[in-house]
């Protein structure tokens, strides 16, 4: 008798079928109409391999999650049955001219000549750096890893400056309202009016002469940027100071080793080159400490709660010991859709947009009413 004569013995345990093999059993399977022999040991080994990769993507997934790289948490608290809810709702106004007011939907200061130079000025340097190391590394002074390791850093700093020149700084509007939340920690405190712009003036927020306009939280009006460095572009600053202080130091310690420490010929640089690196190192040696004093500047800020401009009021008043302000939080400079996002320079994800920037607007306390009422349905008609 051959094999396909055999007699078949339903296995009632995973419904499969099973032939006897002299003395034994061969497990069958099923396919279009006809049974065929399977391998158990394939099978096992194929659900092993499934059952790593589930596991250590489940494992992944989790690490992500305890270190904040995720947006998992904010995500789950979503909804009607969750704590926030997501605006999407796009406030600024749909046309392509630029400004700085409201009228304006790309947000560019055009009354400061000055600080348009000082921009395009930050630009070419960083470009002149890459290029000259970029030389550097065609030459056989430095290994080529090492070029482009320093021009992606380079390439993350201008894109950081760009973010903070053409994102809008926190300019508060004119239909600004104070936030009920905040106006119920501290009733008894009178309500400030710009005389500028003859609208509500929230706490931590000044009037900028060259913008024209009220900036939420703002820490001073820089002219490297040709903007106001306020609530709505502070994450974008801070990451072009600490990649422009690391472009700084990479580049000193780069030209430094090759001027102390190789004896190579390929570290020999032409007379171009020599003039380039001159000028790279006596830049960067600018630019760290000017960095350095900005991030200090930038962390004493965060630490203490009081902006530069505040800082400067309450020293010439002498009252800086007497400061009540509170540190400032790192997710309402940061965001909170996870720490993956700290690094890039992309707008933040606040908690509560209205609480970060000190006042809310009539058309987004009617989108919230609106929720509230879409969420009250739905808990009616759950208990129904």
């Amino acid at each position: 008798m051959n094999d396909e004569m055999k007699p078949l013995v339903r296995d009632d345990s995973n419904g499969r079928t099973r032939r006897r093999v002299n003395g034994g059993t061969e497990t069958l399977q099923s396919s279009a109409g006809a049974y065929k022999p399977v391998n158990s040991q394939n099978d096992v080994s194929k659900m092993k391999h499934q059952k790593f990769h589930v596991n250590a993507f489940n494992n992944c997934v989790t690490c992500l999650r305890y270190c904040g790289c995720s947006n998992y948490e904010m995500i789950s608290q979503e909804g009607p049955d969750g704590d926030y809810y997501r605006d999407d709702f796009n406030d600024q106004p749909h046309s392509c001219n630029i400004g700085s007011s409201e009228e304006n939907g790309i947000w560019m200061n055009q009354s400061d000549t000055a600080g348009t130079i000082m921009a395009l000025m930050v630009w070419f340097l960083i470009g002149y750096s890459a290029v000259t190391i970029t030389f550097l590394a065609e030459t056989g002074g430095i290994h080529s890893s090492l070029s482009m390791l320093y021009v992606t850093f380079c390439a993350l700093a201008l894109a950081s400056h760009a973010k903070t020149q053409f994102t809008d700084p926190g300019s508060v509007s004119a239909s600004a309202q104070p936030v009920e939340s905040i106006r119920l920690m501290n009733p008894d405190a009178p309500l400030s009016m710009c005389s500028q712009c003859q609208t509500f003036k929230p706490k931590f927020s000044h009037h900028c002469r060259i913008c024209n306009r009220c900036i939420s939280r703002m820490d001073h009006h820089c002219p490297w940027m040709n903007n106001c460095v306020g609530a709505g572009n502070f994450k974008h600053f801070i990451l072009f100071l600490v990649y422009t202080w690391i472009c700084s130091a990479f580049s000193l310690g780069l030209l430094g080793w090759n001027y102390f420490f190789c004896v190579s010929e390929d570290c020999i640089f032409s007379v171009v080159l020599v003039q380039l690196a001159r000028f790279v190192t006596l830049l960067s040696s600018g630019a760290f400490l000017f960095t350095s004093s900005m991030i200090m500047n930038v962390t004493y800020g965060v630490m203490t709660g009081i902006g530069t401009i505040d800082r400067l009021k309450k020293k010439a008043n002498n009252t800086i010991l007497n400061s009540d302000e509170e540190p400032i939080p790192l997710r309402d400079i940061f965001g909170i859709a996870g720490y993956h996002t700290w690094v890039v320079p992309i707008d933040p994800v606040f908690e509560d947009y209205d609480r970060v920037m000190g006042f809310s607007t009539a058309q987004r306390l009617l989108r919230e009413q609106m929720k509230e009422k879409t969420i009250s349905e739905h808990y009616a008609s759950s208990n129904v």
